[in-house]
């Protein structure tokens, strides 16, 4: 995100909200670029929910031309709040930038790239952030905290479920190996963990795979779950629909394991296995 506000040019400011949050404003403060960090650290920010952030935001964004965050959920459920409260357009999933006015984002699930103009005062951004290089760490910025604390009659945080795992997590991934329906089922999906133990990976899936219960939907990778672009990515059983592609194609490698040799997934794998997933991943794990 910090390369993309460095493309578009001026000095870079970085927004920490939440509770306890100093060591992630700490953190900030190294990067590369970064003119200050504000901290709003209360516990009506906690959860990151749209109606306080959106109320912070509106009261910090006047003094700024540009506001962004990841194209994440957060940032998805985030921003669009802050663009409608200013009255301006969001332009949504950035991964290009040509100049502080001018953006290149995805359309049509990623089959073609748009160039977007927008004339706005206030440029409301989320960025898709495989897009962009991460920047260095040897920045000292300073830390500043931001009084406002937003008033929340709207929403309420009622839960969150966490899934535990080792394994790294699957946006910032380095490799990934996902399954889809060719899975079978759940258990099926077992056939994966020796592979990504020893590879270090994460474990990914198609939507058809989460669809039929076969995994959660934190696992989902796609246009409606989430993109990720590592060096080494493979699929598993997934013949490769259209919004599958959109949220992995920018892999550095991509490795396609399917039987069926017309699957549109090999038409942007750099390698291909035509076979039985079901006697190839043991191969492949006692290989490894």
């Amino acid at each position: 995100m910090v390369a993309a506000a460095q493309a578009i040019g001026g000095e870079i400011d970085i927004l920490v909200a939440g509770e306890g949050v100093q060591a992630a404003a700490d953190a900030a403060a190294k990067l590369d670029g970064v003119n200050k960090v504000r901290v709003a650290d209360n516990a009506v920010y906690a959860h990151q929910l749209a109606e306080p952030m959106g109320a912070l935001l509106v009261e910090l964004a006047d003094g700024y031309t540009h506001v962004l965050a990841s194209a994440s959920t957060t940032g998805k459920n985030v921003l669009p709040r802050l663009a409608a409260l200013k009255d301006v357009s969001q332009l949504s999933d950035v991964l290009g930038v040509e100049s502080a006015d001018t953006f290149l984002r995805p359309i049509y699930a990623g089959n073609a790239i748009a160039t977007v103009k927008s004339d706005d005062t206030l440029k409301v951004i989320t960025v898709r952030t495989t897009g962009f290089d991460a920047v260095g760490t040897s920045g000292s910025a300073t830390i500043e905290a931001v009084d406002f604390v937003a008033d929340n009659s709207q929403s309420r945080f009622v839960k969150e479920e966490l899934a535990q795992s080792d394994r790294p997590e699957l946006g910032g991934a380095k490799v990934v190996i996902s399954g889809g329906r060719g899975m079978g089922n759940g258990d099926n999906f077992k056939l994966l963990d020796g592979i990504a133990d020893k590879l270090g990976a994460a474990i990914g899936a198609s939507r058809a795979a989460v669809d039929a219960g076969f995994v959660p939907n934190d696992m989902q990778v796609g246009q409606t779950g989430k993109i990720v672009a590592p060096d080494l990515y493979i699929a598993v059983g997934i013949s490769g629909a259209i919004q599958h592609l959109a949220g992995m194609k920018d892999s550095k490698v991509i490795v396609a394991i399917n039987k069926d040799d017309e699957a549109p997934i090999f038409q942007v794998a750099d390698y291909g296995l035509v076979g039985d997933l079901f006697e190839i991943l043991p191969e492949l794990e006692s290989k490894l």
